[in-house]
């Protein structure tokens, strides 16, 4: 096992060189930059412009520029930006964990509610919990997301029950205590959230719903059956365990679906949050920031690879992940 992380973990930094020249190669040859757009200012020189790409690296060719960024990035300074005139770490580290905390919210919501439905659905098969649980995970696939969170931020508006957007009150929140100030962020997170689970939610119901029919006729559900093993035993203590295995092996990639979900949700809740930071940074080009988002990104997908994997044998003793 330790050998395994180990060599997984050695893989990273060649993943994440790769990531950043592809994605500095892609922001090198779209035309334009960020100063290119202070030229039509009249106030502003050639020299002073010189004297600002000289600052930021962004004065030599391609690869002079490529290492520029990669030595900062090599000691966690991912340079200042462009627009905020501020260390980049110092902007995705705040942004960062406002993006973790609904995505982690929403996983959470979403797998603690699609997988007991989906065992339900699966064990009551063509009985009407089945069908309920099917008009949930068709809905929920076959509205967009971000239709679902324009309807939400409607709802919001009209009822008044739920906050339009942000993730915290703005007028009062230097009067909250720290209770309130949960309280206050947590009803802020409930329509986001919402939306972003339902989708999430959705897919997972169906995919162990198949899994659990699946398994629930093979010959060790019928041995254990025969032992004289109750029925919500031989579920949850052995078809569940081999039901959920594929679901286990999509972790990584469902943090992924989840960050991109999110990017929509934020924009549209204008939820402070990584999407909002990345999106204006790439319509600025705002170099250092975007590079910056791009390998915090991709770090996350890797780790969430990872941790699915690692779950995956600490579920399921037969896998020898060495």
């Amino acid at each position: 096992m330790w050998i395994y992380i180990a060599r997984r973990l050695l893989a990273i930094p060649p993943l994440l060189l790769a990531v950043s020249f592809i994605t500095y190669l892609l922001l090198w040859v779209s035309p334009g930059d960020y100063f290119t757009r202070l030229q039509d200012n009249p106030a502003v020189t050639q020299e002073y412009l010189d004297t600002l790409k000289a600052q930021y690296g962004l004065d030599g060719g391609f690869f002079k520029r490529y290492f520029f960024w990669l030595l900062n990035a090599t000691t966690l300074e991912f340079g200042y930006s462009f627009k905020y005139d501020l260390p980049v770490f110092s902007l995705l580290r705040e942004r960062m964990s406002n993006t973790l905390l609904l995505s982690i919210v929403s996983m959470i919501a979403s797998w603690g509610i699609a997988i007991p439905l989906g065992v339900l659905a699966a064990v009551q098969q063509g009985r009407i919990i089945d069908k309920v649980c099917g008009f949930i995970a068709f809905f929920g696939l076959s509205i967009p997301r971000v239709f679902y969170a324009l309807l939400a931020v409607l709802f919001a508006a009209k009822t008044g029950w739920f906050p339009t957007g942000g993730m915290r009150d703005n007028v009062e929140w230097d009067d909250f205590d720290g209770w309130q100030r949960f309280l206050d962020v947590c009803h802020h997170l409930i329509l986001p959230v919402f939306v972003i689970a339902t989708a999430e939610m959705a897919s997972h119901m169906r995919q162990m719903r198949a899994q659990m029919i699946e398994t629930l006729t093979k010959d060790f559900v019928r041995t254990a059956r025969a032992k004289g093993l109750s029925y919500w035993n031989v579920v949850w203590r052995h078809a569940f365990g081999n039901a959920i295995n594929p679901l286990v092996t999509q972790f990584g990639y469902s943090l992924a679906a989840l960050l991109t979900g999110s990017f929509l949700v934020e924009v549209v809740f204008s939820w402070p949050g990584l999407a909002r930071l990345t999106v204006d940074a790439v319509f600025s080009q705002d170099e250092p920031l975007v590079m910056a988002a791009v390998m915090m990104a991709t770090l996350m997908l890797v780790v969430g690879n990872l941790i699915a994997d690692l779950l995956l044998a600490a579920i399921d003793p037969r896998i020898r992940l060495e």
